[in-house]
């Protein structure tokens, strides 16, 4: 007999996976549209803003890592690290527009 563990084979409903994956996409681009229209508020220019992006996608899976359980996020997402890289560069266009946008409004104007 071998002393090595057997590893389990998880079972996952693509459906499930699906569905909580575009919840997370829904929940990525109201957070890139919600903290670009706050850096734009506070005036947050060049590394500042890009810093303030980063914080804001990493506050976001903690937030959904915290929601899933930390031991328990297996049970709804195939890996954390794609739930973090994901949609990464996407979501920063969305960021980038609404800082811009914000930022024009209140500061430039």
């Amino acid at each position: 007999m071998s002393t090595k563990a057997k590893q389990e084979s998880i079972a996952y409903n693509e459906g499930a996976i699906r569905n909580n994956l575009s919840i997370v996409e829904y929940c990525r681009t109201s957070m890139a549209a919600l903290s670009g229209c706050t850096a734009g508020l506070l005036g947050l220019t060049n590394l500042y803003g890009a810093i303030f992006y980063i914080c804001a996608v990493l506050t976001l899976w903690l937030m959904i890592l915290y929601k899933a359980g930390f031991s328990d996020w297996s049970k709804y997402f195939i890996s954390r690290k794609s739930l973090l890289t994901n949609g990464f560069f996407g979501q920063l266009f969305t960021y980038i527009l609404c800082w811009t946008f914000i930022y024009g409004m209140v500061h430039v104007y």
